[in-house]
């Protein structure tokens, strides 16, 4: 015999569940409120309908739809679970990050299934997108977007943002699969006090993808669109028009001879499975409850993870009254305050990372999550920052350098164009070594340099205030104050402080540029007491 699953709430779009579930010979009892729509809906269905959710309780179903107003999806559903019921719960999942927390913690205590009514992730051209982009068809994604707007239907107990965009929320993690990093709300309000009645949300995700959500019920027409443009083309989505085409356009911007050249190829229908969205998400959700499988799709993590990503909306449309907005980020480093250093727009930040105050990060640049740099750091053009990196302060990383997991920069350190980290010793595509425990440590010490195309072999320390000269290949340990050249690299002389070579005098030497004295020893030079400049830096010795 196939489950039985009572539908609480018999208004609009419980009404859908309720055919639905009826044609797929589920449904197996009604709980409505209204004594008037009871009768109703009684003359329709062959199904106990019930006024109250304890008396639901009270009968053998095998699980629950709840599809009632949003205020009261968190005291009913934490109800139905208590008691033992898997339940799917219509979006939102509840109106506060905390209630959904709280619900998804009690599916687990009690070992019943909770599902999140998003819909539109059953939808077969949102799958199909899918598929797409994880073919590669689109290339790199680059931004999304989505409208849903329309006339009504206007609510009181919750604004725009939270009827309408919970949609949108969880179609973007659906097709993206992280978190966005920062998320920035504005809205209007004029129908009624604190209630928004249209937003624009934009999201900021990892690998520099954008996405929008424009949600609107006061509206002229109906519009409910999804954009999606990657590198190689664009695919157009419209729920609402008649056909509910799904377009692919191979067009785009190509950079040719350093100029901007449209690519205007071809357009077309993509075919998809025409099943009504609705079926298929209470036929997954009966198949779950058949099977006592995890429910992945719509799950109680998605349910939460667009909570999060609304509240944290909300908290941007209310810092400046729900008519312009304010930045909202997911839980970074304080220390990464964007009004303390440069970051040149082109360049991307994950989330965790320290920042310095005065540190400049140019062109095409990304640093990592868990990355620490120091203040007043200079980075080039087209660097990369790995994970849990630590630079000191007044560090200048030139043009076109990868800094790997496991190398550590301290104060003052300089390196040049093109220079090359590494931090595993025997590479193999085959024999991947991903993670910290394969990584070698480099240590750049205070002061050191690090010429052009120079190559470091991990596992090695680069002694204060060191130089390592163009090409350089590094691989064993280099004293303070080393002067090192060739391939592999040797020691071929000792340089001061300052950067200027020191002259081989026997075991005391003195800089001719800043006039610092050293003394060398087998292998070694220690600096003695420092008795000021000599002359101007710039200037050579002997002018």
């Amino acid at each position: 015999m196939g489950k039985k699953i009572c539908v609480v709430g018999a208004g609009k779009w419980g009404r859908n569940h309720i055919s639905t579930l009826h044609e797929l010979g589920a449904l197996g009892g009604i709980v409505e409120a209204d004594p008037l729509v009871r009768e109703q809906i009684g003359k329709q269905y062959s199904v106990p309908v019930l006024g109250d959710i304890e008396a639901a309780l009270s009968q053998n179903f095998d699980g629950f739809v709840l599809a009632t107003p949003a205020a009261t999806h968190f005291p009913l559903a934490r109800r139905i679970m208590e008691a033992s019921f898997p339940v799917l719960v219509e979006k939102p999942l509840a109106l506060t990050l905390e209630e959904g927390v709280a619900l998804k913690e009690l599916a687990e205590q009690q070992g019943v299934h909770l599902m999140v009514g998003h819909v539109l992730l059953f939808h077969p051209a949102i799958r199909k997108i899918r598929d797409l982009l994880n073919e590669g068809m689109l290339g790199r994604l680059q931004y999304i977007y989505s409208n849903r707007l329309n006339l009504g239907a206007v609510r009181a107990e919750e604004n725009i943002l939270w009827s309408f965009a919970p949609h949108d929320v969880s179609i973007f993690q659906y097709l993206i699969g992280r978190k966005p990093m920062e998320i920035v709300s504005r809205g209007g309000t004029y129908l009624q006090p604190g209630v928004a009645d249209m937003t624009m949300t934009l999201l900021r995700y990892p690998d520099n993808i954008v996405a929008h959500i424009f949600v609107s019920w006061l509206h002229p027409f109906k519009e409910h669109r999804i954009v999606v443009i990657g590198s190689k083309g664009m695919l157009v989505f419209e729920d609402s028009s008649p056909d509910q085409n799904l377009l692919y356009y191979e067009k785009g911007i190509d950079w040719i001879a350093g100029e901007p050249i449209e690519r205007n190829g071809s357009e077309r229908i993509i075919a998809y499975d025409p099943s009504p969205p609705l079926r298929e998400e209470l036929q997954y959700f009966l198949d779950r409850l058949e099977d006592k499988e995890p429910v992945e799709i719509s799950g109680p993590a998605s349910g939460v993870e667009v909570l999060e990503i609304l509240e944290l909306a909300s908290e941007s449309l209310r810092e400046v009254g729900g008519d312009r907005g304010a930045t909202s980020q997911l839980p970074r480093n304080d220390s990464a305050r964007e009004d303390s250093y440069h970051l040149h727009p082109s360049s991307f930040v994950d989330e965790d990372v320290a920042i310095g105050e005065g540190s400049r990060i140019w062109h095409f640049t990304h640093i990592q999550s868990g990355a620490k740099i120091g203040r007043n750091c200079t980075l080039g053009q087209n660097v990369s920052i790995g994970p849990r990196v630590c630079i000191g302060d007044n560090v200048k990383i030139q043009n076109n350098v990868s800094v790997y997991e496991g190398v550590v920069l301290e104060d003052d350190v300089f390196c040049g164009p093109s220079m090359v980290f590494t931090n595993v010793l025997d590479p193999r595509c085959r024999y991947e070594q991903k993670g910290s425990e394969h990584y070698h440590n480099t240590l750049v010490r205070e002061g050191a340099s690090i010429g052009a195309n120079a190559t470091i072999i991990c596992g090695h320390t680069i002694g204060r205030h060191a130089f390592i000269g163009a090409g350089a290949v590094i691989t064993s340990d280099v004293p303070d104050y080393a002067l090192m050249l060739g391939v592999p690299a040797r020691r071929r002389g000792w340089v001061c402080e300052c950067g200027e070579r020191l002259p081989e005098a026997g075991s005391d030497t003195v800089c001719p540029r800043c006039a610092r004295a050293y003394r060398a020893g087998n292998e070694t030079l220690v600096p003695l007491d420092f008795k000021g400049p000599a002359r101007k830096r710039g200037t050579k010795s002997g002018d």
